[in-house]
């Protein structure tokens, strides 16, 4: 009897929520969240691997405070670079397969095509240093394994750069937005829903289909934008413009806004290897927004 069981963690997390909705109908879905593990306790999380037992193990969870991770370092550590590897480790023990999300910040945004994943990582900043961690821990393990770089992940529920956008243009009369940061918006429900057709083309025996195929990926919106035309598209696409008070859209440079942590400033993602391994294709970042803000 074929196991269907699939564990996924993070359930309540932008991407991990849309995941628990487009991965239910594949088989016996067992989504975990905080208040059921404790993410940063391994023992915990190895004892509900253990019950589980499952065939796919998705792991949506990570520390994805930019700046704060370069004061909490360890914690990012942790979350980010340890447990990647104690899942994987568990997974090949199970001979389970596990998929695992990460992103474009492991590079250091000096490139000005697309980023292939043949390209040379060097992480401007501790949460993409422990995420390259992470993938690191990962291969390391081996077994069968995908992990898929993505870029700009938002979603209308919680906080995102596009929840952010529409707050930000409802209370001030002029928005200063960077032009220099480049990247592939993607849209969380797109991503879960491409991730949930991958799983599903594997079921008839999903350990040799992703034994034969693992590796890292990017998977992201197709095309790519600065932040600055991003937050105009999001602007013009609200359902509710009446309420922005917003006049003006004005350009500025990352150097102008100082933070914590240094963050790339090219990040676009070429996604066709996964394309060609998985015939599989995410939408265009302007189509995703058009559906994400029409929901």
């Amino acid at each position: 009897m074929i196991n269907r069981n699939i564990l996924l963690f993070a359930k309540n997390g932008q991407l991990g929520w849309e995941l628990n909705r487009t991965l239910m109908p594949l088989g016996n879905l067992t989504a975990v969240g905080a208040s059921d593990a404790d993410f940063e306790d391994a023992d915990a999380v190895l004892e509900v691997i253990r019950r589980v037992q499952p065939a796919i193990l998705i792991n949506p969870a990570a520390y994805t405070a930019v700046d704060k991770a370069e004061v909490e370092k360890e914690r990012a550590h942790r979350i980010n670079a340890v447990m990647p590897g104690i899942l994987a480790g568990e997974a090949k023990r199970l001979g389970a397969v596990f998929i695992h999300y990460s992103t474009d910040y492991v590079f250091d945004g000096t490139k000005t095509s697309a980023y292939t994943e043949d390209d040379p990582t060097n992480p401007l900043n501790v949460y993409g240093q422990s995420k390259l961690k992470g993938e690191q821990a990962i291969g390391q393990v081996g077994g069968a394994y995908v992990i898929l770089r993505t870029s700009w992940v938002y979603s209308l529920r919680g906080d995102s750069f596009v929840t952010k956008a529409l707050s930000w243009a409802r209370k001030q009369d002029t928005l200063r937005i960077v032009t220099d940061q480049i990247g592939s918006p993607t849209w969380a429900r797109s991503l879960a829903e491409i991730s949930a057709a991958m799983v599903a083309r594997s079921l008839a025996d999903s350990e040799k289909y992703f034994s034969e195929r693992s590796g890292v990926y990017h998977l992201a919106g197709s095309g790519s934008v600065s932040r600055f035309d991003f937050t105009r598209a999001i602007l013009d696409l609200d359902p509710r413009a009446g309420e922005q008070k917003v006049k003006k859209l004005e350009a500025a440079l990352t150097a102008e806004f100082p933070s914590a942590a240094r963050r790339p400033l090219f990040t676009a993602l070429d996604c066709s290897r996964f394309e060609k391994v998985f015939g599989l294709r995410m939408p265009g970042w302007g189509e995703s927004l058009k559906r994400a803000m029409e929901e």
